[in-house]
């Protein structure tokens, strides 16, 4: 069977990571979270103090931007790819509060978005992947066989991300992780490289009121549609 490349964009914890990892496991796909890799480089600036307060030194990242490498690797109990940076699993470490209020503006920034591009693209190269994030199906793979735009309201995902967050033991206000998720909103559709945004031949899901498993049927109707047109 000819394999593609399933491209699913759209806004933070709207549950695309989990709609790709479970898609990718039961086409027998590789995932890829493009997303995990911008919370990498963020987690290395905050390692290595790039952060004054919430304002970033970009000079300073962008010298030290050939000394971060990311990768995944499959966790044998899970099935699940963890994210490695520099060779330590910080899988854990980039889905924190911290790690979320700074992404959006370490992933605005030009020369980090060139290095990640290359890097999945590179992933890409065989076909045979899911890879989720902002600009996957209008800057990453633009010729993606199979383009998904997610999208719920900001309450619904910012409940979504509460109620994660919860169940990891971490006590957060939800007013905190609603502003984070509007103040996450604006930045990725207004910056100047690669905004967020639904490419032409994307398919739209808007996931507020679905449940996982109508979510699931729904994505596998969309893959199964592609790949027999393609026969």
């Amino acid at each position: 069977m000819k394999k593609i490349i399933i491209a699913i964009d759209g806004f933070s914890s709207c549950g695309k990571s989990t709609m790709a990892k479970d898609l990718a496991k039961e086409i027998g796909y590789i995932y890829i979270d493009s997303g995990a890799m911008y919370r990498a480089v963020t987690l290395y600036c905050i390692q290595n103090k790039l952060f004054l307060d919430n304002e970033i030194n970009i000079s300073g990242l962008e010298r030290h931007i050939k000394d971060i490498h990311i990768t995944f690797k499959i966790d044998e109990k899970t099935q699940r790819p963890n994210t490695y940076l520099n060779g330590e699993n910080v899988e854990e470490q980039i889905r924190s509060m911290e790690v979320s209020s700074k992404v959006s503006p370490v992933s605005a920034l030009g020369f980090v978005r060139t290095a990640m591009v290359a890097l999945q693209q590179a992933m890409g190269k065989e076909k045979g992947i899911v890879m989720d994030g902002r600009d996957i199906g209008t800057t990453v793979f633009p010729k993606a066989e199979l383009k998904i735009y997610v999208t719920a309201s900001a309450e619904i995902r910012a409940l979504r991300r509460y109620d994660e967050l919860k169940a990891k033991g971490q006590n957060i206000d939800f007013e905190r992780i609603l502003n984070n998720v509007k103040e996450r909103d604006y930045i990725d559709q207004h910056r100047e490289v690669s905004p967020l945004k639904r490419a032409s031949d994307a398919l739209l899901l808007d996931n507020s009121l679905l449940t996982i498993a109508e979510q699931k049927e729904w994505l596998m109707k969309q893959f199964e549609t592609v790949i027999q047109k393609l026969k």
